[in-house]
């Protein structure tokens, strides 16, 4: 008789990276270490424009951001950072703030202490801090700020904007082997040397290595995964997952979903952004919604209940469960900014909405709450499966509203209880 064995996870074991914390007011986020990975996201407003910019950092908290970047480039802009502070604040917006720093940060931190001090976290690019003598002088004079207001940095570097001395000595040193390395090999390893020499400085200045953080950034998908697998070798740093200017729409979701996904899944990556070019008119909290997808794709994290939905065919010539899949997905997104503190684990709840007898009842068995509704042809019926078991069968032109009627009671039933406790 043949041995049948059980078919293990293919999940790596996580990736033993150092704990650091981002720390604003009283409180604090733990990044790497045992903490979850957590998702970022960066604003599109202009800084100065304070109520602008407060909205939008507020509409990318809902979706579920637990870090905000914003740009901090102008006097105008550090000066707006505070206020934006302050007006987040009174919208009940409990998020910390990572002030994004490119050429003139040094001057910006250290004229205006304030907004130094209202950031919970600096993102530094080496290759964008100066220039010969420039470079360790202006690095330091942020290191400097980020140790006198206790702040955490994230070390980014990107190879749209690399340390182009540096590259040119290691290009030089490459020269110089045996066997030369390819172009890519001494790209891959001028970014990675960058990260690891400036976090060196950093700590060697009197930075905590527990609030150090850091990034090698790249627009290539297997660019990405070879850099960030010699990077985790080198280093138990807490790592930023990113890929860079990823692009729009479809290109952009598959493009970081494919190179986020084989890291995550190596243990690689404690924090992660989707940086999506926006379509028009699209809201800027979609990068928010993929990177959450991706994490609950991968069984990482839960963030919203997950609705399982059949793709249709022709025996669903009917478009009534397009329509209740998307309204029953718009509706419980729409309630997990209450629901996340008012019903605990209900992040982790499954809702299937099937279109016809074939597969629906089963995959509706398999859910907490399910539907199954009647194909071309079979009887207008649509019955209601909740813990595994057919409870009612709802008919008639109200079924969607009823569903959600029921999804809300069982919410409320199931999750509710737990806040009593």
């Amino acid at each position: 008789m043949q041995t049948i064995l059980p078919v293990e996870s293919a999940q790596a074991e996580p990736r033993k990276s150092r704990q650091a914390f981002v720390v604003w007011g009283n409180r604090k986020v733990s990044v790497g270490g045992a903490a979850p990975v957590r998702v970022q996201s960066m604003t599109n407003t202009d800084t100065a424009d304070v109520i602008g910019t407060a909205i939008q950092i507020k509409e990318l908290a809902l979706a579920g951001s637990e870090m905000v970047r914003l740009t901090v480039n102008t006097p105008e802009a550090a000066q707006a950072v505070v206020p934006i502070r302050e007006q987040l604040d009174r919208m009940g917006i409990d998020v910390p703030l990572i002030g994004d720093f490119h050429y003139n940060g040094h001057r910006l931190l250290t004229d205006f202490p304030e907004c130094a001090q209202a950031l919970s976290k600096y993102r530094i690019n080496p290759g964008n801090v100066g220039k010969g003598e420039k470079h360790d002088r202006q690095f330091g004079l942020m290191i400097e700020a980020a140790i006198r207001w206790d702040k955490a940095v994230r070390i980014g570097v990107n190879w749209g904007s690399l340390d182009q001395e540096l590259l040119a000595s290691l290009m030089d040193q490459n020269s110089r082997r045996l066997v030369p390395w390819g172009a890519k090999p001494v790209m891959y390893e001028a970014l990675i040397s960058s990260a690891l020499g400036s976090a060196q400085q950093a700590v060697a200045m009197g930075m905590n290595p527990d609030q150090i953080i850091l990034s090698c950034k790249v627009s290539g998908v297997q660019d990405l995964i070879s850099v960030y697998r010699e990077l985790s070798r080198r280093t138990d740093y807490a790592l930023h997952l990113g890929l860079t200017e990823a692009g729009m729409g479809t290109k952009g979701t598959v493009a970081s979903t494919a190179a986020l996904s084989i890291l995550l899944q190596e243990g690689i990556g404690d924090t992660i952004r989707v940086s999506l070019t926006p379509q028009p008119g699209e809201s800027r909290t979609q990068e928010v919604v993929v990177a959450s997808e991706i994490l609950q794709a991968l069984e990482i994290r839960s963030f919203v209940p997950s609705v399982t939905a059949c793709p249709g065919c022709g025996r669903t010539t009917s478009t009534t469960f397009q329509e209740l899949t998307q309204q029953i997905e718009e509706f419980l997104r729409a309630q997990m900014p209450l629901w996340r503190n008012k019903y605990p684990g209900v992040e982790k709840l499954k809702v299937a909405v099937m279109g016809c007898i074939v597969n629906g009842p089963g995959e509706s068995k398999q859910a907490d709450i399910g539907i199954s509704l009647p194909g071309t042809g079979e009887a207008p019926a649509a019955p209601v499966f909740i813990d595994g078991e057919k409870r009612m069968t709802l008919r008639g032109e109200s079924i969607a509203n009823e569903f959600q009627v029921i999804v809300e009671n069982y919410v409320e039933k199931r999750f509710g209880a737990k806040t009593g406790a």
